[in-house]
């Protein structure tokens, strides 16, 4: 006889796991309106993590980004396991997987550009309703994110912009150097940091002063120390501990009694390439140097090269000319500023002349290649002339190549410039301005006139084009809006423009040159090369001017379609 079957209570052992709840669509809601979107990428970060940590039934969350091309903890909230970078990069990758039981984890982005990777912890399965929650709060973390960078590289852009003015703003080089260390330990929150200069003749760098040192002069064989490397190699370096290094010398820490931990050290180099100097950056008080702390110093060292460059001139000369050579000087620094030929673009024969009526000018003009098949060309006339003219010109070389890099939009561009000069001179000086952007690939000119002497394309078949479209004259109004003109280019036609030297240039009867005589000139001699052009003009205007009763800088440019 069988015995009856006892019913038995499920033991805490055998009882069915009680479902864990989940976070919600309240929940998300709540979540994403405590994004702040004000605050910096670092403080977003950590936010997302804390929310993401908070919600039911989960553990924690770990947000992740790349640093020289490996993966780092940027933020981190709850209670998770040891980080796995292998996980970040089967998620960057898209191999691997990335949501499984008790794990979330993806890239958080927008537009195609990747700024992280999250990585959730569930306590327990992960459900469905959990990995919609964390799907879509994830693609809406990504967006804030990707918004934050974006914000970061318009700061960064007028830091650069701001940067550059200080830099242009004294040829003394022991002040020079201290406003390149303010600049560069306050962008990157460094602890200290030295402007080595190369002696190549003595094969040594040398330091003239250094933030939170002695004022004083340091000078160092080349062949030591991470400085002396990289203005040997021209290759960045940078470390997380600069002791695991056996380029690096501790020999400074010992006499000092500092101890350096991260370290970042990059070439300064001028136009040719050469290496000029070293910026050496030493503890980031959060962290370690980053790959954006790379980018605004690398995007800062042309300026640092040529203001370096300058000063160092300025100091030479000093040195051995008295006060009356100071025009010299500054006509030296000019000629430097301004390209000392056009560049070579197959189909096109391009040639410019510059010549000052006193030793130092405002005419000014540039080449500015933007992209392999776009080159920026820039012709402008600073009021009056001598240095203060001059002075100007220079700030707006300096301006226009820290903008040209960021901004493709002439008409953005040219805006911007007017705001700058007007702010810089205070409607003190005036500018005309004409700037036109060369499609080498399709013959096409983009271009704005700004208060310019009209250029005028001599057509092939005879025809007469004056360049007229733009607005006023800069310097005078802000946020002066400016339209855009076109123009298709075909072989055969020759483009010339100048400043207004060459139109007004006087006769001993006080006639001016013209703009008609101009034209009438070039067609005389337009099978000539662009260069025999600009020689037939220049030489033209100086017979018809001689003895004349008014004189100018001149600029003349001459671009031919092949």
């Amino acid at each position: 006889m069988k015995k009856p079957v006892k019913s038995v209570k499920p033991s805490a052992k055998t009882a069915p796991r009680r479902a864990l709840p989940a976070p919600s669509l309240q929940g998300l809601t709540e979540a994403v309106g405590q994004l702040d979107t004000t605050a910096n990428s670092a403080d977003v970060a950590g936010q997302v993590v804390r929310l993401v940590a908070a919600q039911p039934g989960l553990l924690g969350a770990r947000l992740w980004r790349i640093e020289q091309g490996q993966p780092m903890v940027w933020q981190e909230s709850g209670n998770l396991p040891a980080a796995q970078e292998r996980l970040v990069k089967d998620v960057i990758s898209g191999k691997g997987t990335t949501k499984g039981d008790g794990l979330w984890a993806g890239q958080l982005g927008s537009n195609g550009q990747v700024v992280g990777v999250l990585e959730a912890r569930v306590d327990g399965k992960l459900t469905q309703p959990t990995r919609e929650w964390l799907d879509l709060f994830g693609r809406i973390a990504g967006v804030t994110l990707v918004h934050m960078e974006k914000r970061r590289a318009l700061e960064e852009l007028s830091g650069i912009v701001e940067a550059t003015k200080r830099l242009n703003s004294t040829l003394d080089l022991a002040e020079l150097i201290n406003i390149i260390l303010q600049l560069a330990t306050k962008h990157t929150e460094a602890d200290r940091g030295a402007v080595f200069l190369t002696d190549r003749e003595r094969q040594e760098i040398w330091s003239l002063v250094a933030l939170g040192l002695e004022q004083k002069e340091i000078r160092l064989p080349w062949t030591k120390g991470i400085a002396g490397w990289v203005a040997r190699e021209g290759e960045i370096v940078n470390l997380r501990d600069a002791y695991d290094d056996l380029r690096f010398e501790p020999e400074v820490d010992r006499k000092t009694g500092y101890r350096t931990r991260t370290l970042l050290c990059l070439p300064i180099r001028n136009k040719d390439n050469e290496v000029i100097g070293v910026l050496q950056l030493l503890n980031k008080r959060t962290g370690f140097f980053t790959e954006q702390d790379q980018g605004f110093l690398a995007a800062l060292s042309d300026h640092v090269a040529l203001a370096l460059e300058n000063a160092q001139l300025h100091r030479e000369l000093l040195a051995k000319q008295r006060l009356e050579r100071d025009l010299e000087l500054a006509r030296s620094i000019q000629r430097g500023l301004l390209p000392e030929l056009p560049p070579a673009l197959e189909g096109f024969d391009i040639a410019v002349s510059h010549r000052s009526s006193q030793m130092v000018g405002g005419d000014y003009y540039d080449f500015v290649n933007i992209t392999d098949d776009t080159m920026l060309t820039v012709i402008a006339d600073v009021e009056g002339k001598g240095v203060a003219s001059g002075l100007v010109m220079a700030n707006l070389q300096a301006t226009l190549r820290a903008l040209v890099a960021h901004l493709h939009s002439l008409e953005r561009l040219v805006s911007a410039v007017n705001n700058m000069i007007l702010a810089d001179t205070r409607a003190q000086k005036f500018m005309t301005f004409f700037a036109c952007m060369l499609d080498t690939r399709h013959r096409a000119l983009h271009y704005i006139n700004a208060g310019h002497v009209p250029p005028v394309v001599l057509r092939a078949s005879g025809e007469r084009v004056q360049l007229t479209e733009g607005g006023m004259v800069m310097g005078v109004f802000p946020d002066v809006p400016y339209d855009r003109g076109f123009l298709a280019l075909e072989s055969g036609d020759i483009m010339v423009g100048c400043t207004d030297g060459i139109t007004e240039a006087m006769d001993t009867e006080s006639d001016e040159y013209g703009s008609q005589r101009l034209v009438a000139m070039v067609e005389k001699v337009r099978d000539l090369s662009a260069q025999r052009i600009v020689d037939a003009v220049l030489e033209d205007v100086e017979k018809f001017s001689r003895g004349g009763t008014h004189e100018d800088d001149r600029v003349i440019y001459v671009l031919k379609v092949l």
